[in-house]
């Protein structure tokens, strides 16, 4: 049995790995005359002792005592273990290593797997030597083992002795069978350092003086690749910049192999060149750092250095590559949502589920249901000839618009949806509504694309992009072209929905049609009963704030009906729709259905038909008699119908009214007192905010009350003659507004505007409740009193300024007189116009300071 002593640095591993490895080198070679046949010829050369290294962490050799290093016995990925000792909850990866390491020492059935017996294997046998001491380096993937020889062999022969031999065995370890192991004389005075600095292909040599006040010379290449090309391929070798003043000098070595460049620090570090080699007068002490080598990025450079160039071409990629994989999927998601695919209403199963729920409980609301339905189908008998007539434009090929126009509560969509586009497929209904009313761009274009269908929106992402746009544009000064608008995003939006409609329309087609050679817009043109139907309800909703969503809208509409894509149905409460229109369709005359309020026997029964619709039955199984013949109080029912008129929506609401147990009249008057209300809010008491649209008002509250009086005692009023009045200056923008905002209906006859009638026919009574009130009738008559009043002052200070201009020419001349006569006649009437209204006006005080 055969001992020695292996002595590790304690600046470069702890007190435990020296243990551990002491017991390993010592077990190992009490064993090896057992499993190692090489193990007796060799076992004297191991039989040593050594003192402990200095902490300083240098090796210090004694006579005939040489250093070697030998490279390729440790894996280098195995130095991230030595980085683990930061984190928190692995604080000792030295003891998984020593695990590994004394697992693969006892399996000696695999010795190439043994680190130990990979250096033996490196040592010839050919010279007699002595291992005195074992320095293990696993961040470097080797370790030193200092020798002790004959004072007859130089260190230089015992390099060569194992160069030779090495070239012959060129053992390899099993974690790289491509690389032998190499070792070299250490000519240097290596430093055992556990920093955390790992090697790379990259080393920098320092020039350091060999003491105080001695100086470093600055070795030459020719020096530096005599020196260290014998550790292998060096790629480039780089002093010093001319410029730099940075202390010590040093020069750059790149090998083309990191354990190259571990050899050549390792063997090389803190070797003094001495003055005949060309290290100045007093030497040159060689100081080897590894360095990070920076890759060479010239792409990335590239791109840094041309942001005008780049960024435009990385938006064009990434717009190509949403095209690729969002578009194919948005546009299915489009096309379920118009074939209503993954909608609950239209699935079979739910479908039958219903069926027997409404069976079994018919006293619940699919009965309330029916009794709506049936109030309708009155309506729906009386406007059969509107129904036909769309029927019949969607089966013909003409490439316009369909427009249903009518106030709100005329019956329009459900005109459209329910019954004239009643069991056809491929329908699309976009309510313009919550478009419009969105606030913000992100929010328009998420109401935009949930009306179609159109998914994954990344709505957020405009203002993502809008500002990495701005800040590009504060640096570079160009726009990066990420952020796009809302005209572009909602083109985006129609334009995925026409590919699905032109999908849909062209589902059908087959190789056996008889017209399978036509293309695909000459079939469409030639089948218009395969196009899908897009029904465009609200459309000009508050179209006073802003007209961009109904601009897109309008021009995408147009390239449907152009292309033969589809059929459009715009539903618009907006009298002057054409004027929008016709800016997508100059050349076009559209198809209009002009919906009014009900006659008054149609409204009679489309409110007795609500009513006898919840009839119950008795106990017997008979049933009651209707609510139409059993209610006494229902004579009044004419008479209401004639203040109420044919509006829907005021129909319904007086049918529900009278349901719950109230006459006729009464209800009526409620509704009379509702809408009177709704009236003082909306046009007089808070004209000084802003509408409910959000934007200020276009008229004042005099104007709005001198219609509302007008109207009061009559039907309806001559629309050139209201423009006449002072109050309205000749101008009529106050009136669109007004009938933009539904107060008032304007009428026309051969294309221009005729007459006036109130907006509801129920606001007519709301009218005359107003004019009755004599306080209100008192303060809004006195507030257009004094309007009149200010209007007429103006023209007669505008008089007085006139005459004094006239009066100060001299000599009065003759022409002038007449013009002095027509003033003062004018001042005249203004005056009497004044103080008749002063006197109106003092009386309607008196009004307001005696009556609440």
């Amino acid at each position: 049995m055969f001992a020695v002593k292996t002595v590790f640095s304690k600046a470069a591993v702890s007190q435990r790995q020296r243990q551990y490895a002491n017991h390993t080198l010592n077990r190992h070679l009490h064993t090896a005359k057992f499993h190692n046949p090489r193990a007796y010829p060799r076992a004297a050369r191991f039989k040593s002792t050594a003192p402990a290294v200095p902490k300083s962490g240098h090796i210090e050799e004694g006579p005939n005592e040489s250093l070697l290093f030998i490279d390729n016995i440790f894996p280098l990925r195995l130095s991230f273990l030595l980085c683990l000792t930061n984190l928190p909850f692995f604080t000792d990866p030295e003891k998984i290593l020593q695990r590994i390491l004394k697992q693969l020492h006892d399996d000696q059935r695999i010795p190439a797997a043994d680190p130990i017996n990979i250096a033996e294997r490196a040592l010839p046998d050919s010279i007699s030597l002595s291992v005195k001491q074992i320095l293990p380096r696993l961040k470097e993937g080797g370790a030193y083992a200092k020798l002790l020889h004959d004072s007859k062999i130089s260190p230089p022969d015992i390099e060569s002795a194992l160069q030779e031999y090495l070239e012959k065995t060129s053992p390899k370890p099993w974690f790289n069978p491509f690389r032998s192991v190499g070792s070299h004389l250490v000519r240097g005075r290596p430093w055992l350092e556990d920093l955390q600095r790992y090697p790379s292909q990259k080393l920098r040599v320092e020039f350091l003086p060999t003491g105080p006040g001695a100086e470093a010379a600055e070795l030459p290449e020719e020096t530096l690749y005599t020196l260290f090309r014998t550790y292998g391929k060096l790629g480039d070798i780089r002093p010093q910049p001319a410029g730099s003043r940075d202390l010590p000098k040093y020069a750059t070595l790149y090998y083309g192999n990191v354990r190259d460049a571990i050899m050549a620090k390792n063997c090389m570090h803190g070797f003094v060149l001495p003055e005949s080699e060309g290290g100045g007068k007093n030497g040159t002490v060689l100081k080897m750092v590894y360095e990070k080598r920076t890759k060479a990025r010239f792409l990335r450079d590239w791109i840094m250095n041309h942001p005008r160039i780049v960024i435009p071409i990385v938006a064009a990629i990434v717009a190509s590559v949403t095209v690729a994989i969002f578009d194919p999927v948005r546009t299915f998601f489009i096309k379920s949502h118009i074939t209503h695919t993954f909608h609950l209403t239209e699935n079979k199963v739910y479908s039958w589920f219903r069926s027997q729920l409404t069976r079994a409980n018919e006293i619940l609301s699919f009965k309330r249901h029916e009794g709506e339905n049936a109030g309708m189908s009155v309506v729906w008998d009386d406007r059969r000839g509107d129904i036909e007539q769309i029927r019949t434009w969607l089966m013909e090929t003409a490439d316009t618009f369909i427009v249903v126009q009518g106030p709100r509560g005329s019956g329009k969509r459900e005109l459209v949806l329910d019954e004239a586009l009643k069991g056809r497929r491929n329908t699309l209904h976009i309510d313009c509504k919550p478009i419009q009313e969105a606030r913000g761009d992100s929010s328009t274009i998420f109401a935009a694309a949930r009306e179609v269908g159109y998914r994954p929106i990344f709505s957020w992402m405009n203002t993502f992009s809008s500002m990495i746009d701005l800040a590009a544009q504060g640096t570079i000064g160009t726009k990066t072209g990420f952020s796009e608008t809302l005209d572009s995003q909602l083109q985006k939006i129609w334009q995925n929905t026409t590919n699905a409609l032109k999908e849909l329309a062209l589902e059908g087609r087959s190789k056996d049609d008889k017209d399978s050679e036509l293309g695909d817009d000459e079939y469409l043109e030639a089948h218009p009963e395969r196009r899908p139907v897009v029904v465009i309800d609200n459309f000009l909703h508050k179209s006073q704030e802003s007209n961009v969503v109904y601009d897109k809208i309008s021009e995408w509409a147009a390239s449907l009906t152009t292309g033969n894509v589809a059929h459009v149905i715009f539903l618009t409460n907006d009298v002057s729709f054409s004027k929008s229109l016709s800016k997508a369709l100059p050349d076009r005359v559209f198809r209009q259905v002009s919906l009014g309020d009900c006659s008054p026997e149609v409204a009679k029964r489309f409110v007795v038909n609500h009513l006898n619709a919840d009839a119950d039955e008795g106990s017997q199984g008979e049933k009651k008699s209707p609510p139409s013949e059993s209610r006494q109080d229902l004579g009044e029912l004419d008479g209401c119908i004639d203040i109420l008129g044919g509006r829907l929506t005021d129909l319904e609401f007086l049918a529900r009214r009278i349901k719950t147990g109230e006459t006729p009249n009464k209800a009526v008057q409620q509704i009379i007192d509702q809408s009177a209300s709704e009236i003082l809010k909306m046009y007089i008491l808070d004209i000084g905010t802003s509408s409910g649209n959000g934007s200020s008002r276009s008229w004042t509250p005099e104007q709005a009350w001198l219609l509302i009086k007008s109207l009061a005692t009559t039907p309806s009023l001559r629309y050139n003659e209201l423009l006449l009045s002072d109050t309205f200056k000749s101008s009529d923008g106050a009136l669109l507004a007004l009938e933009q905002f539904e107060l008032i209906t304007i009428v026309s006859q051969n294309g221009r505007p005729h007459s006036i009638k109130p907006g509801k026919p129920v606001y007519q009574a709301a009218f005359k409740q107003l004019v009755a009130d004599r306080v209100l009738k008192a303060r809004l008559d006195l507030a257009v009193l004094t309007q009149l009043i200010g209007i007429e002052t103006k023209g007669i200070d505008k008089a007085e300024s006139e005459l004094a201009l006239l009066g100060g020419l001299p000599g009065q001349p003759r022409e002038v007189k007449s013009r002095v006569k027509w003033l003062l006649a004018k001042m005249q009437a203004s005056q009497g116009k004044v103080e008749g209204w002063e006197k109106e006006g003092k009386a309607l005080k008196e009004v307001l300071a005696k009556e609440y």
